[in-house]
């Protein structure tokens, strides 16, 4: 099929003026596509609900189980910007059917381990091959299709990268729940085969150029990884571990400064960069790019927080959690043939300050949580948060790439899957760090006001020694429930200024969005 006479040039993505009429086996081609992208997103998120259940089955440790994430992150991160050039030497076709059949492999390895040290290793082979589907599928959206119909393509691809990583929690611990952890990583299988015969089968987008080969930057690729590689560790393992006061961090620390700079003057110079940067040289990708990295720290950042709170506070199950935060997975599913008609009518540079603003008020109207918010509590805010997540980003896919020429958007989608990718991982890093201190702080606050001077807390403990009468050290234990008491209150006013600095970050960041260029009108061609 790579070889069909509609294909066009070696060095183009698609025709210069596709037809306004998108022929069926390439809209087919293209939506089996975004299912293998769903799938690789969803991964990353879908063990979060079941790591315990993980390191039941595989006799490991705490730390050792989060690291079942950790390599997942670790090797995506690193594939994602090497999927542009990839993508120009071995085509389309080629590079996603390699990608869908690597990540079926691993995860059905993953699924028979016996160890933490197989899954570990067979989850970042799973994360490596399976990242190269994301910015294939961004790609493919803004070069295959003609601009008249980016406002039906470019929801359907900002609607799987909300929802994807949104519902993982949700989809994880229901599978679990019914059958067992494995079932995370077999349930890829038979999707997975479907994915790589329907993409051998169906797509013909582009040619592959396989001269590209013989010019491939290793020695970019090993400081791209080390670069990447170093910063996401540090990004994951430095809030538990007090950051440079760990020997490892401090050493992936260094690491990542040296690999940076390598990898930075080797883009600059080589004949044929891994990584084409010069593409942040377009100020609407550039602008795009920030835009993306800091809508990437809500995105993970309240997908992680909402659960971390449910569990924490309210003690959710897995199961209870995900149905809790189903909500904003069905506003975003609504959301996104909303958006598609927006963008048509408005100025896409509004609908993303909208956005951005209503995200603001869903994580302001979080500041006043207490130790009672539930799903009703949740409902308004988490809503909120679907509708500014999609306003947000669909309208950032389309400014960033949209606007580029078709042969400078297979090495962009890359660079701007990885600001999201990016933006989530020092968003988790900076919520943990927030809740850690701020948690810290209210309570050593609390523990001067809760002393035997203090009438309340005097009544109280009082009422707890009469209850505990007779069931061992009363007055101790007594103590103990007020301490714990005194604890939660401190944990739940730290989310609560973590919800308010998210707030702030929103509302001054809706202001960067002016520094757009406005867009063309959604039915003009870019230019070539």
């Amino acid at each position: 099929m790579a070889n069909a006479t509609t294909a066009p040039p070696v060095m183009m993505s698609a025709p210069a003026a596709p037809s306004e009429r998108v022929a069926p086996r390439r809209l087919v081609a293209f939506l089996i596509m975004v299912f293998g992208m769903f799938m690789s997103i969803l991964d990353i998120q879908i063990v979060s609900a079941s790591l315990s259940e993980i390191q039941a089955g595989l006799s490991a440790s705490s730390s050792e189980v989060s690291w079942v994430q950790t390599s997942y992150l670790i090797a995506e991160v690193i594939a994602i910007p090497l999927s542009g050039f990839l993508s120009r030497a071995l085509g389309t076709r080629i590079l996603f059917a390699i990608s869908a059949f690597g990540f079926t492999v691993a995860s059905f390895l993953c699924g028979f381990c016996s160890s933490i040290e197989q899954m570990i290793l067979w989850r970042a082979i799973q994360g490596f091959l399976g990242a190269g589907m994301i910015p294939t599928v961004f790609a493919s959206a803004y070069t295959v299709f003609p601009r008249s119909k980016f406002n039906i393509v470019g929801p359907i691809i900002g609607l799987v990268a909300t929802l994807a990583p949104t519902v993982g929690p949700t989809v994880g611990g229901y599978i679990t729940d019914a059958m067992s952890w494995h079932w995370l990583f077999f349930i890829n299988v038979v999707p997975g085969i479907g994915i790589t015969i329907g993409v051998l089968a169906l797509v013909d987008f582009d040619q592959p150029n396989f001269a590209l080969l013989d010019r491939f930057d290793w020695w970019g690729l090993i400081y791209m990884a080390g670069f990447l590689g170093a910063l996401e560790y540090v990004l994951e393992e430095g809030p538990q571990y007090e950051w440079m006061q760990d020997t490892s961090v401090a050493i992936c620390a260094v690491v990542c400064g040296v690999s940076a700079i390598a990898f930075f003057y080797r883009v600059l110079t080589a004949d044929e960069p891994i990584v084409d940067i010069r593409a942040f040289g377009d100020r609407n990708f550039g602008i795009g790019c920030v835009l993306q990295f800091c809508i990437g720290i809500g995105l993970y950042g309240l997908t992680y927080i909402y659960p971390r709170y449910l569990a924490e506070v309210r003690g959710y199950s897995a199961m209870m959690i995900g149905e809790t935060m189903f909500v904003s997975g069905i506003t975003m599913f609504l959301m996104a043939p909303v958006v598609g008609r927006l963008m048509v009518k408005i100025d896409m540079r509004y609908i993303i300050m909208f956005g951005l603003v209503i995200f603001a008020l869903g994580s302001w109207q979080m500041t006043w949580i207490t130790r009672d918010y539930d799903f009703y509590e949740l409902l308004v805010p988490q809503i909120l948060r679907g509708v500014g997540m999609m306003c947000a980003m669909v309208p950032t896919n389309n400014i960033a790439l949209g606007t580029l020429a078709p042969d400078r958007v297979k090495n962009a989608s890359g660079l701007f899957n990885l600001m999201r990718n990016l933006g989530g991982a020092v968003g988790l890093a900076l919520i943990n760090q927030i809740l850690n201190d701020r948690t810290d702080l209210h309570l050593a606050r609390l523990q001067e006001r809760v002393t035997w001077g203090n009438a309340t807390a005097t009544e109280t403990l009082n009422l707890f020694t009469q209850r505990l009468q007779g069931m061992g050290d009363a007055a101790l234990m007594a103590m103990k429930q007020l301490a714990q008491i005194v604890h939660r209150q401190a944990v739940v006013m730290g989310y609560g200024d973590a919800f308010f600095i998210l707030t702030l970050f929103y509302v001054g960041l809706s202001l960067l969005v002016m520094l757009l260029k406005k867009p063309a009108s959604m039915s003009a061609e870019p230019a070539h």
